[in-house]
């Protein structure tokens, strides 16, 4: 008889677990407190440390279907617009990784990931219901569910956010970090841009306290964009209105280049709007034991949430998951043993992920004598420091 798992939260960390544990032999029961299963219209970048992982399930392709190939990643100024630096993608990370450098809409992932599972009679996902609590006893994890359900398994793998409650009671470590930074986010259909202004390429555009990022998600079709600013946050989002968000974000890009400034005021006429949310994040997790106690691992946002600098939040969930079920799989092992192995293989390299993405907020938002330094260094190496070897060759 198969030993169950239970999965808080289904977004792309939850879903990726439950097909990581479903390829382990585990029974999955996955609570998602949404009435449907769906995600918010941002886009996403895999480099070939994730998209191994994905084909490694079979889903390649699945994902060829839905994803964009840029050609290149590329840094430019905000201010002068000209180029910095470029490093080539398409064949170029395939030869040097075994893997492609893909965009994706989010939602895309989600549903490639859901329709993995959907016909696994081992996997069982509840809608309309949050895992609010868990306890421990005799080898068993018990959950109580929003509609007062108590559900018992073998382990619980806690895939619900940066605002975990799973997290909250394992490490109860308060709520997460407020950053400072502003995320502007908006999708457009590229056809109905200005062909000036449409792209094949990953560019980020850095100025002083702020940063742009441009890229093709949906097979080249819809453009994402992400401009990422400095300042308070609005007191109640839930209530905010968005529609002050273009007037708002064109204050903070006075003085960058007119390319940057027409395409963010031709969003609205290409079919987009520009919705905001503040960045939040947490101190690099400093030990297994932040990832792991007993028979509750923490996956994903719940676990390491990061800024978006090295674009791998989404990539070290889906890692997490392809570990979780590498040590799910060793079936010698007492659970709490194996979800103490995956805690041990994970949390430096995400650690290492979380602190080399707060190196390139700053980086990117550098003023006076840094964002000299930095420009000259991308002038100079182009390419050759904007490879990160280390991050795309592998988890270990």
């Amino acid at each position: 008889m198969n030993k169950q798992v239970l999965i808080a939260g289904g977004g792309i960390g939850g879903l990726a677990a439950a097909i990581a544990a479903a390829k382990a032999d585990w029974d999955v029961r996955l609570f998602e407190r949404a009435t449907q299963f769906s995600e918010v219209g941002a886009g996403i970048q895999l480099g070939p440390n994730v998209v191994r992982r994905l084909q490694a399930w079979g889903l390649q392709r699945p994902l060829q279907q839905v994803v964009a190939s840029p050609t290149a990643l590329r840094a430019c100024s905000a201010i002068s617009g000209k180029e910095l630096g470029r490093l080539p993608l398409g064949a170029d990370m395939v030869r040097s990784y075994g893997a492609s450098y893909v965009t994706i809409h989010r939602a895309d992932l989600h549903e490639l990931l859901l329709q993995a599972l959907q016909d696994r009679c081992e996997v069982h996902l509840n809608l309309s219901q949050t895992v609010v609590s868990y306890t421990e006893q005799d080898g068993v994890v018990t959950i109580r569910t929003s509609n007062d359900k108590l559900i018992e398994g073998d382990a619980l793998i806690g895939a619900d956010g940066v605002r975990s409650a799973m997290r909250a009671q394992m490490l109860g470590d308060g709520p997460p970090r407020v950053t400072g930074h502003l995320a502007y986010r908006a999708m457009v259909h590229q056809a109905q841009l200005p062909k000036r202004l449409r792209t094949q390429e990953v560019t980020a555009w850095m100025g002083p306290q702020l940063h742009a990022i441009q890229y093709p998600v949906r097979r080249g079709e819809l453009q994402n964009l992400v401009v990422i600013v400095q300042g308070p946050a609005p007191e109640d989002l839930d209530h905010w209105d968005h529609s002050a968000n273009l007037p708002d974000l064109l204050a903070h890009l006075n003085g960058t280049c007119s390319y940057l400034q027409d395409l963010v005021q031709h969003v609205p006429e290409a079919g987009g709007e520009w919705r905001l949310w503040p960045v939040a994040d947490r101190v690099p997790v400093s030990s297994s034991n932040q990832m792991a106690q007993g028979l509750v691992a923490l996956l994903g946002d719940a676990a390491h949430p990061m800024r978006p600098y090295l674009a791998q939040g989404a990539g070290m969930a889906i890692e997490d998951a392809a570990e979780l079920q590498s040590a799910l799989s060793m079936h010698d092992l007492d659970v709490s043993l194996r979800l103490r192995r995956y805690a041990l293989n994970r949390w430096q390299r995400n650690a290492r992920v979380q602190e080399r993405s707060l190196r390139n907020g700053r980086i990117f938002h550098s003023t006076g004598l840094m964002r000299w330094g930095r420009d000259l260094s991308l002038r100079a190496l182009g390419g050759r420091i904007m490879d990160v070897p280390w991050l795309y060759e592998g988890s270990a």
